[in-house]
């Protein structure tokens, strides 16, 4: 089955979305809220330790929520997915697991996980299609992050053909964008892009030292553009297998890193370190399927990262506005 009016959410379907606080859940919140929904559910890490399968399996008997985004997942770049292998793969195992299994077990017949195009094999044809997963060796360098995805993408699938239920899974793209991670020692190529870009204005820096040769090529999606696509399939009751969501272009890092530079106003001088590593040469993402079902992304790149720029905490205008 595909995209359908059958069945379409009402306004007042109660809606658990995860990881609220994070960029991905956040812009969810935004797009539901602007929609009309008016029982969006959150909680927060303190509030609901998705890790904790009991307080999970309870939150959900109790909540008998109508849907449920688990946009909630231990993320981070290249570095912090070396770093913290066993804390991504038990974190993110753990975080799928209970949430599939309880919105199962509390009776919750429709769910959507986002996974990340990042697990699909390092070497896949480009673009890459949604067949394509499991068909090659993944990334080495966030490969315990994949394997987790890839169990949650199965789960929803086993589930579906043991027990009938309506889970989806969704693949987006490399995303930036409001209550983006700015942390250089986490985070991921394009906000910390941003963030050296701004510093290096700052301090006047000659160079603005990039990590790895520049030539691997990404595929990068404003946040809103997600979530806005996800709440489409979700008002289309979209009951299919699984779809990547991305723009369709590509760029490569030394280009990215010119437009971040631009939009900054950097004076410095792109310098590349190349004992870095590169991660994945190329990831762009097939979205002819997410075509066919009606959707497009709106924000051209320059645009999103002029607007993620203004929101990025370090901001002139934010900073003082919070001093």
């Amino acid at each position: 089955m595909a995209a359908s009016d059958v069945g379409a959410p009402h306004k007042g379907a109660k809606i658990f979305v995860t990881g609220h606080r994070g960029m991905v859940g956040s812009a969810l919140l935004r797009r539901l809220q602007a929609g009309g929904y008016t029982q969006v559910i959150t909680r927060t890490h303190a509030e609901l330790d998705l890790v904790d399968q009991r307080s999970v399996h309870a939150f959900l008997a109790e909540e008998q929520p109508d849907y449920i985004f688990i946009a909630a997942a231990k993320v981070g770049g290249i570095q912090a997915n070396n770093t913290y292998r066993a804390d991504f793969i038990y974190q993110n195992l753990m975080i799928a697991a209970n949430l599939v299994h309880g919105a199962h077990l509390a009776g919750v017949q429709r769910l959507m996980f986002l996974a990340s195009s990042c697990i699909y094999p390092r070497d896949a044809a480009q673009p890459i299609t949604e067949d394509a997963l499991l068909t090659g060796a993944l990334e080495a360098t966030n490969e315990p992050y994949a394997i987790a995805k890839i169990a949650g993408v199965k789960l929803a699938e086993c589930y579906n053909r043991q027990h009938g239920r309506q889970y989806v899974s969704v693949m987006p793209t490399n995303l930036y964008g409001p209550n983006d991670n700015y942390d250089l020692a986490t985070s991921h190529v394009l906000p910390a892009l941003i963030r050296k870009a701004h510093e290096a204005k700052q301090r006047g820096d000659k160079q603005l030292v990039v990590w790895g040769s520049g030539t691997p090529r990404r595929e990068f999606l404003y946040v809103d553009d997600l979530a806005d696509a996800c709440v489409h399939l979700f008002e289309h009751s979209y009951d299919g297998p699984l779809v990547n969501i991305g723009c369709g272009q590509d760029v490569t890092i030394r280009q990215l890193a010119e437009v971040v530079k631009e939009v900054v106003g950097c004076p410095a001088e792109i310098v590349f370190d190349t004992s870095k590593p590169d991660g994945t040469p190329r990831k762009q993402l097939d979205v002819t399927r997410l075509a066919s079902l009606g959707w497009r992304a709106r924000t051209p790149l320059r645009d999103g990262i002029a607007r993620a720029y203004a929101a990025a905490p370090f901001h002139t205008d934010n900073h003082r506005a919070s001093t």
